[in-house]
């Protein structure tokens, strides 16, 4: 999440909980603004004049429900996240609102999830943004490639798999007398061919409907074509093939011979320059590695783009210019193994080193030109007669240079360097989201360490002042752990329940250590002091804001779903977090395996029948099948 305010739009007709959700995002570091709508008509006139950034709502208000505000915001901003923030939810209806389109929901009384679901939907559109870019920039390119078709002066016909029009352009409709009502749909050779090259059409066909290629393929034939009106003409006749759909596609290019030579070359390559766009775009949305980004960039440029050569260089502190990926004929002999010294005489004069310092696109359009002659020397060698150099830029700042090479003069007119240097721009964003990303996750695995070595602070503490209440919590959190695995809990969450078993008995820290060593029986009153360290414990840790419930686990971890646990007696099964069920069935598990001062170990098999005997009356019968299973498979074992 960037340090740009965020606009927050609350859906709530109660103020003292919007009051509660702002102090949440506010404790979390999030600078926003907010504005609280109760109504349909506020909403939607918020909606159009607020313009925010994120959208958390009731589900339930006077004469307006959650769901209508659903769908309004999903029509009038569909890019915007909206996220239920409910009182009481139940699971079914809460389901149905992702169905409907909601990023996420939070239960009012567990808003320490309310940022976490903000930071996701807000990631999460953030992507969905970025994909509609792509697909607007592709939708783009292939407007570009009709606008072009159209105006084209050659006869242009695409052709499906099955052999039908698909696309036929004006000067086709001209050339051959059918209109393109007319045309689509209807098999091309039984539309322009005269009878004597069907068979070899229909043989041709099947190969290259398998594989893309034939003997026409690629090649320009002239024949006779078949007018509307009946009469033969002689035309040139050019076939590519193009996947599309997982299908290929023939294009033909129709034109009278010579004069229309030099628009059928100027055609093909734009509409390699338009795939290349394209596929490269395609490959920013997906891309997940730098380096695997940067490789598969320039794979792109050369097998779609049929150029010889794609390098992309990046500059180092000491000015030079190191080659971090490359595709492409000789790409090792071009560059060599070290990097490109930019203040060196005989390398400043490369295009590469000139767009890297001037921070400006540099197109040779013949290589035997450069003044360059060192360079010039080592490109021709390798076969490249004309190139481009491009700067990356990454935040407003080059960091090196996207570099492509052509085994043609002229490889680069000046559409096609608009369309590259737009492809350069799109890199440079890609790399500079993977390096955002990378460092968010590398903030998140810091946090996580912090976390850990805090819990592991406090579990030393404890162990400090009674040894045996520290290795009981070490051996509850492994066996806890384990027990959430079976269930199949998410690891975020298993890693939550053993970070709540290593100090669920941190209150205990408050009881004189004479009664917890005491070898014989307790007295009431001293059992009552035992009794109140799960609320101790919690008192300590509610206002520490860990990703998981590790207050409440502490406080519930003696509470039973009959109601004979403590401190608070809750009857109500369903009000004691899974996370406490489980390490209570651990905690009982590894007091009676254990020694303790007022008796011996009972043994494992007692312990075991303990949780079956109350299985389902005190304790969690999933729990209880979970721990049994490890015990009973040998899967699990106390060290």
């Amino acid at each position: 999440m960037s340090n740009q305010e965020l606009r927050v739009l609350m859906l709530e007709d109660e103020a003292a909980d919007a009051e509660l959700v702002e102090r949440e995002l506010r404790k979390a570091g999030i600078v926003f603004v907010a504005q609280r709508v109760e109504s349909r008509d506020a909403f939607v006139a918020a909606l159009d004049a607020f313009r925010p950034d994120i959208i958390l709502a009731d589900y339930k208000l006077p004469g307006f429900d959650g769901l209508a505000a659903l769908g309004i915001g999903r029509q009038r901003a569909p890019l915007v996240p909206f996220v239920f923030v409910s009182g009481a939810m139940g699971e079914e209806f809460a389901i149905e609102t992702l169905h409907q389109g909601a990023a996420d929901y939070v239960l009012k009384d567990r808003l320490a999830k309310l940022v976490p679901a903000v930071r996701r939907a807000l990631l999460d559109a953030g992507e969905r943004r970025r994909r509609v870019a792509a697909e607007a920039a592709l939708k783009e390119s292939e407007e570009r490639f009709r606008n072009m078709a159209e105006s084209a002066q050659d006869g242009i016909v695409v052709i499906d798999p099955d052999g039908r029009v698909t696309y036929w352009n004006a000067a086709a409709e001209s050339m051959f007398g059918y209109g393109q009502a007319e045309a689509l749909g209807r098999e091309l050779h039984l539309l322009v061919a005269p009878a004597r090259y069907h068979e070899a059409y229909r043989t041709g066909w099947v190969g290259f409907h398998r594989t893309g290629t034939g003997r026409v393929v690629d090649k320009t034939l002239e024949m006779d074509a078949l007018h509307k009106d009946g009469h033969e003409f002689p035309v040139e006749l050019s076939i590519s093939a193009t996947p599309i759909n997982d299908g290929w596609h023939a294009v033909g290019i129709v034109r009278d011979i010579t004069e229309r030579k030099r628009a059928e070359l100027a055609l093909r390559r734009s509409n390699r320059f338009l795939r290349t766009l394209s596929r490269c775009n395609e490959t920013l949305v997906h891309a997940n590695d730098e380096h695997e980004l940067l490789q598969d960039m320039c794979r792109v440029v050369v097998e779609v783009g049929e150029f010889a050569l794609a390098w992309v260089g990046y500059i180092e502190d000491d000015n030079r210019i190191r080659p971090v990926a490359h595709c492409g004929a000789n790409s090792e002999a071009y560059m060599g193994e070290v990097p490109i010294a930019c203040e060196h005489p005989e390398e400043s004069c490369r295009p590469t080193v000139r767009a890297a310092r001037r921070g400006e696109i540099q197109v040779v359009a013949d290589v035997a030109d450069a003044d360059c002659e060192a360079w010039r020397e080592l490109a021709l060698g390798c076969g490249y007669r004309s190139a481009i150099a491009l700067p990356l830029r990454v935040a407003d700042e080059v960091v090196g240079t996207l570099n492509i090479y052509a085994a043609e003069v002229g490889g680069f007119g000046e559409q096609e360097v608009g369309l590259l240097s737009e492809l350069a721009g799109d890199l440079g964003f890609g790399i500079m989201n993977l390096r955002v990303r990378d460092a968010r996750e590398d903030d998140a695995r810091k946090l996580e360490r912090v976390l850990e070595d805090t819990i592991q602070a406090i579990a030393t503490t404890i162990e400090a002042r009674d040894p045996y209440t520290a290795g009981h919590q070490k051996r509850v959190a492994r066996l806890a752990a384990a027990i959430a695995g079976e269930m199949g809990l998410t690891d975020h969450r298993i890693v939550g329940v053993r970070r709540g078993a290593e100090i669920h008995d941190i209150g205990k820290i408050y009881i004189p250590s004479e009664i917890l060593s005491r070898p014989g029986r307790l007295s009431a009153t001293e059992f009552s002091l035992i009794k109140v360290h799960p609320q101790v414990g919690y008192d300590i840790i509610k206002e520490i804001d860990f990703p998981w419930p590790v207050a409440e686990m502490i406080l519930q971890h003696h509470e039973r779903l009959d109601g004979s646990g403590y401190p608070h007696g809750l009857g109500d099964g369903e009000a004691i977090i899974i996370e406490a069920r489980i390490i209570a069935v651990a905690d009982v598990v590894d007091a009676m395996v254990s020694h303790r001062p007022y008796r011996p170990a009972l043994g494992l098999d007692a312990a075991l029948e303990e949780i079956v005997r109350h299985r389902n009356l005190r304790y969690d019968a999933r729990v209880v099948d979970a721990c049994l299973r490890l015990f009973r498979e040998k899967r699990f074992a106390f060290d």
